[in-house]
């Protein structure tokens, strides 16, 4: 139930571009160099010069007859001698994590293809062995590695299947955990540690292609849905002299147990976290490889859930990985907790003992670099805003309090990404009126590298009208939501306006944010100010914005309830606003916002006329374990709290006019939730529009005109239910 891009067609590409760069960027750990593609070319670049110097051209990506490859992605071996090309992408799932792979060179130019006679595009997280002389990938759910001297190819494991997981995950690991690459190297290189997913008691759910042949095709998905146990998962060590393999001894059932993170510490000692089904229970395990025995190291509860991961992070990155953040020469990692009611870091020592780093009334919303020459850390965080973010440091002994870095006059959102020495780092800014800028900064100072190009020097081009204004909400037991709102061009306050408001509401997900492109509607033609439209979202609890735990684990157990009462509370009192007509209220939403548009029309029937609910869970009991056991716990234990939620249970109290659209082909919030809801619907006598979007997954974006063809069916739907402009 995870948010869809939403943003203008010109927005997107805008942004695109505009985070693309961060996401490129490698930098060299040793110091304060970084390597970016430019035009399908290799730079290095020496910060503070930011100018950069052509390591790898086109030509030299050549291979020979063919075409340059296309650079998706790129590895330096540890020595910085050889470069892994990642090219000729596929993507699985949500990410293009399927591809070919190539290695460079760069004392002889020789660009070699990994793989040998495996299928095209068939090959997985390639990397390097620590010394350079290999290259370990995975293909076909089998895992692999290719000695680059002689070019021999040798299988590690061999009884990978669509249902038997090597090196990788199956769909509920990788939507829920962003677990993708699922193998590492040992340290000194002569081993590697990998998960092994045993998919094969999960039932299928088979998506049904009735477009593309005149024969429908059948797609099974391993889909394991809420109530059902997890996928087993364990962790394999492979000794690559004699293929010598050992699972680890993990204590625990593995049906009841999730394994999202493993990391090694040194040749012979492996930390992995271990997770309970109902995810509220947390355990790091040391294990010794060569005894196999593992012992506890750090543990933790909660009442609700713990996060292993946030929305914060850039779970969706090509490269993103699960890391632990090692100090103090590997005796010490920092470690994410919620147990003091913030999000906070602490230092967890390998012989169990627990330091704070931070402390106080604030969220961590994430760690960016820690430098423990000058006891540093630097991390985002925004103490007094949290529809804002900004950069902040503090020492890393805990000692003192946080420094905020950023300069107070630019208000906004800042997203930084830190050199491995602390030195420098790339910042981005932007705010509702001010489109997104970028510079080379220093620091601790926070100067730029190059005044001419500094941010500061672009705001006066970047800055547009303020159009969308922020304030603030009560509910009747006194919790403050986060709003903001878009009045119609030329706003008369006499006059009475629609309003149309923009939903997501589940943990996964917040809308009121200070940043470019929060107010607009890319499903609508148009500009709805333009048309006179009132535009508002609002953050109900249970979203995830850093306002502590207890703000974010207030809807555990309550999603479909606690957040649409919140949501219908703020509209009740909206629609006494003077210049609202409340004859014309109107709710859309994607995915988990789909299901708050559903329930909001069910739940509160004539507070909105008109809804357009797009690939929403319409059942609870349809969707996956991992996300629904989190948030809920287990239908076996509490059923009544997930039909409750569900909008198909108060379908029968549909007032007004409804559009609902779905993709037939979503392998996340599956097709048959709308089925079941149209068959609920024409049980009980409802009258509403549905247009299912034939082979379109959850984003509903593939396929030619598609985009197009959705605005116009919004725009019509809105616009003849809940007419524009001001009376």
């Amino acid at each position: 139930m995870k948010k869809a891009f939403r943003l203008l067609p010109f927005l997107m590409t805008f942004l695109i571009g505009y985070t693309a760069f961060a996401q490129e960027i490698k930098w060299d750990k040793k110091g304060d160099t970084y390597y970016s593609v430019v035009k399908n070319e290799i730079f290095r670049h020496s910060l503070p010069n930011t100018t950069g110097e052509k390591i790898i051209s086109t030509a030299q990506l050549s291979p020979k007859g063919q075409e340059p490859l296309s650079v998706t992605d790129f590895a330096f071996s540890a020595d910085g001698q050889k470069v892994l090309i990642y090219t000729n992408t596929k993507s699985v799932w949500r990410l293009q994590t399927q591809g070919d792979y190539w290695v460079y060179e760069l004392a002889t130019g020789k660009l070699t293809q990994v793989g040998g006679e495996l299928p095209e595009s068939s090959l997985r997280f390639a990397k390097f062995a620590p010394d350079g002389s290999k290259v370990a990938f995975v293909s076909e759910f089998n895992l692999y590695v290719q000695d680059l001297n002689s070019g021999q190819i040798l299988a590690l494991t061999q009884d990978g299947t669509r249902k038997l997981i090597n090196g990788t995950f199956d769909w509920a690991y990788e939507e829920e955990f962003a677990c993708r690459d699922g193998f590492q190297w040992s340290p000194d290189g002569k081993r590697i540690a990998f998960w092994q997913i045993d998919a094969n008691q999960i039932r299928d759910y088979y998506m049904l292609n009735t477009s593309d042949s005149i024969y429908s095709q059948v797609i099974p998905v391993e889909y394991p849905k809420v109530g059902e146990s997890p996928s087993p998962a364990r962790i394999g060590v492979i000794e690559l002299e004699g293929k010598k393999l050992s699972w680890l001894n993990i204590p625990g059932d593995p049906q009841q147990h999730y394994l999202p993170r493993m990391e090694w510490n040194s040749p012979e000692f492996l930390l992995v976290q271990q997770l309970n089904r109902k995810q509220n229970h947390s355990k790091i395990l040391g294990v010794n490889v060569t005894t196999n025995v593992a012992n506890l190291i750090f543990e933790e509860q909660d009442d609700t859930w713990i996060d292993v991961l946030s929305s914060w992070e850039n779970t969706y990155g090509l490269t993103y990985r699960h890391e632990f953040n090692w100090i103090n020469g590997g005796k010490e990692f920092l470690w994410f907790s919620e147990k003091d009611g913030w999000r906070h870091l602490y230092r967890i020592g390998l012989d169990g003992k627990v330091t704070p780093v931070t402390t106080g009334s604030y969220d961590v919303i994430n760690l960016l670099q820690v430098d423990e020459k000058t006891n540093r850390m630097y991390f985002h965080a925004s103490p007094e805003n949290a529809t804002q973010k900004y950069l902040y440091t503090i020492s890393l002994d805990g000692k003192g309090k946080p420094k905020r870095v950023t300069p107070m006059e630019l208000e906004g959102t800042h997203s930084y990404v830190v050199s491995p020495s602390g030195g420098y780092a790339w910042h981005q800014f932007s705010n509702t009126y001010t489109r997104p800028a970028s510079e080379w900064i220093s620091l601790p100072k926070h100067q730029p590298l190059d005044a001419s190009q500094s941010i500061s020097s672009k705001l006066p081009a970047n800055q547009g009208t303020k159009t969308v204004e922020f304030f603030k909400i009560h509910t009747a037991d006194g919790t403050e939501m986060d709003g903001w709102m878009v009045k119609p061009k030329n706003f008369d306050p006499s006059k009475k306006y629609p309003v149309l408001f923009y939903v997501y509401t589940e943990p996964w997900g917040a809308n009121v944010k200070d940043n470019f492109g929060v107010g607009r509607n890319r499903h609508y033609q148009g500009e709805l100010a333009e048309d006179g439209y009132l535009y508002i979202s609002i953050d109900n609890r249970g979203t995830p914005a850093p306002k502590g735990r207890a703000w974010r684990k207030s809807i555990y157990r309550k999603i479909g309830r606690l957040n649409i009462s919140d949501q219908a509370d703020a509209a009740m009192q909206i629609r006494q606003w003077p210049f609202v007509d409340s004859t014309r209220m109107a709710v859309w939403g994607h995915s988990g916002g789909g299901s708050a548009t559903l329930n909001l029309l069910f739940q509160y029937p004539g507070l909105f006329q008109t809804g357009i609910s797009m690939a929403a869970v319409a059942n609870q009991l349809t969707y996956d374990n991992i996300y629904q056991e989190r948030y809920m716990g287990l239908p076996q234990e509490n059923l009544e709290d997930f039909v409750a939620g569900s909008p198909i249970t108060h379908a029968k109290n549909l007032k007004g006019n409804l559009l609902y659209i779905h993709g037939t082909g979503d392998d996340n919030v599956h097709y048959a939730n709308a089925e079941m809801l149209i068959n609920e619907l024409i049980k009980q006598g409802k009258q509403f529009t549905v247009m299912p979007y034939p082979n379109r997954s959850h984003g509903i974006n593939e396929g030619e005109g598609t985009n197009q063809h959705l605005r116009t069916l919004f725009t019509q739907f809105l616009k003849t239910h809940c007419p524009p402009g001001g009376r």
